[in-house]
């Protein structure tokens, strides 16, 4: 008879139901190991978790006789949201403490799992029951240093604003890959190497250190690196105003505009909407020797005051962005003022936004694709020969979003028809979708074929099937508009 544990080690989901059915108990232990399932809930193994459950396992038993380490614990501190979401489904109590007083809302918030907290809580975890040493599960996130999991907590009403502010403030304070090595060199000693690592993830980056060398010890510490964004977060929950300079600087910090460092900062300055953050961002863009600090001015000033469904800088602010977007030549300075301008919606800017569509960066053509969407007049012949071109980019996003701008423009032409029915075979689902409705609505035959293949075969979840649907609603013909409507989704 194949032993439970062995299958569960193995990863094996039939070995597992073999052996439930051949009578072993789904309760079962090994010395050392605990439970089956709290062995599978730490391995991340959510199929074989949901057998044990199903077989009678009780999801708040702890996995051994002389531990009380928990399978929603054990979940929560790998991040394995599935399997979290399984024990809950089956009856975990999110709040049960384990050993050192560690909850799953405190193992989650810890390391920085955001969609694990967002289940817990969404089950009806405590986001305000303490952890080891009595600090709160907010506290813990801001420490972690993960914007992701403080916005989660935030949102379900976490309440120690003040004393997770103050910890953000402390590693803002601090350079975080040397803190990283001091903590594991008091853990291990100073005679091991360290090698240090840092890992794009959830918005952020994670600094990582590993020991090396032949006699070092298997050890590593790791920190994210979100405390600006997490500072910003709590700031604005508090009300407390800081100064345009220092959320720039927090924005600066690491120099990279697609981290929440760069955003939160970013869109707190947009939300004050007021005359002094306008003019702050105005001098920070004139400041030429700094193209990062002038793009983080550009992406302020791209919405600055629109969340009152007003534009009350346009007027200031385009002739500024314009002027960035025709000067600049640091790749992320274009991508921003381009964006910005893309925001304001004023096709007087399109030849500054044009004169970078043939540019080398990838990430410059897909700006400007996402800023020519609706900007496009129907006799513009320069911006309608360059989204044709960008539906021809190498580029899948590129693509995608010149095809869907170019199907939006108000005019029917075979030059727009030509590049639409090029794409109608795209390898991206999503791009050939969009030059599909496109064609739908200039009630052109040749999107049929096209509409039927993702109707049929493209997930019904997705967008391309979506986008299919939308085409549907164009299709005059009555006969045509019958077969798609009898088009379903083939059994997967």
């Amino acid at each position: 008879m194949t032993n439970v544990m062995d299958a569960v080690l193995g990863g094996d989901e039939d070995a597992v139901v073999r052996a439930l059915r051949a009578g072993a108990s789904p309760e079962s232990q090994s010395e050392g190991l605990g439970t089956a399932l709290y062995r599978a809930a730490l391995g991340d193994r959510p199929g074989i978790v949901r057998l044990l459950l199903a077989a009678g396992a009780d999801p708040n038993r702890p996995s051994g006789d002389d531990t009380v380490d928990l399978p929603l614990c054990g979940a929560a501190s790998g991040g394995h949201t599935e399997v979290v979401r399984a024990l809950l489904a089956a009856g975990a109590e999110p709040d049960l403490r384990e050993e050192l007083d560690f909850t799953a809302m405190t193992w989650a918030a810890q390391k920085g799992y955001g969609k694990t907290a967002e289940v817990l809580l969404a089950h009806g975890a405590d986001p305000d029951l303490p952890g080891p040493g009595g600090v709160p599960p907010l506290v813990m996130a801001a420490s972690r240093g993960s914007a992701e999991t403080v916005r989660v907590l935030l949102r379900h009403g976490a309440s120690a604003h003040q004393e997770a502010l103050a910890e953000a403030r402390r590693w803002l304070a601090l350079d975080v890959e040397q803190e990283v090595r001091r903590q594991l060199g008091e853990s291990y000693g100073p005679a091991y190497e360290a090698v240090a690592r840092r890992v794009r993830e959830d918005g952020g980056l994670t600094v990582v250190v590993d020991l090396v060398g032949e006699d070092a010890p298997w050890a590593s510490a790791e920190q994210q690196t979100g405390h600006g964004a997490v500072a910003t977060l709590l700031e604005t929950e508090l009300g407390i105003r800081a100064s345009f300079d220092e959320l720039a600087e927090r924005a600066l910090r690491y120099g990279d505009p697609c981290l929440d460092d760069w955003f939160e900062p970013m869109f707190a300055l947009q939300r004050r909407g007021d005359e002094e953050t306008y003019q702050a961002a105005a001098a920070w863009a004139a400041d030429g020797g700094h193209p990062l600090r002038q793009a983080f001015a550009a992406d302020v000033l791209a919405q600055l005051g629109f969340a009152t469904g007003e534009k009350p800088f346009a007027v200031r602010s385009l002739p500024v962005l314009r002027e960035l977007a025709r000067t600049a030549e640091h790749p992320e300075l274009i991508q921003s003022a381009v964006l910005a301008l893309g925001h304001h919606g004023d096709p007087a800017a399109l030849p500054e936004i044009l004169r970078h569509a043939a540019h080398p960066d990838r990430d410059v053509r897909y700006r400007v694709a996402l800023a020519l969407h609706g900007l496009v007049p129907a006799d513009h012949a320069d911006a309608l020969a360059a989204l044709v071109t960008l539906t021809r980019d190498p580029d899948d996003e590129v693509r995608d979003w010149a095809t869907l701008d170019l199907a939006a423009v108000e005019s029917d032409t075979p030059q727009i028809r030509e590049a639409l029915a090029a794409r109608l075979d795209d390898e991206h689902p999503d791009t050939a979708a969009e030059a599909a409705l496109g064609l739908a609505m200039r009630q052109d035959p040749r999107a049929v074929e096209t509409l039927v293949r993702i109707l049929a075969d493209e997930d019904p979840e997705g967008y391309a099937h979506s986008t299919a649907l939308e085409a549907i609603d164009h299709v005059e013909d009555a006969s045509t508009r019958h077969r798609l409507t009898r088009t379903t989704p083939r059994c997967r």
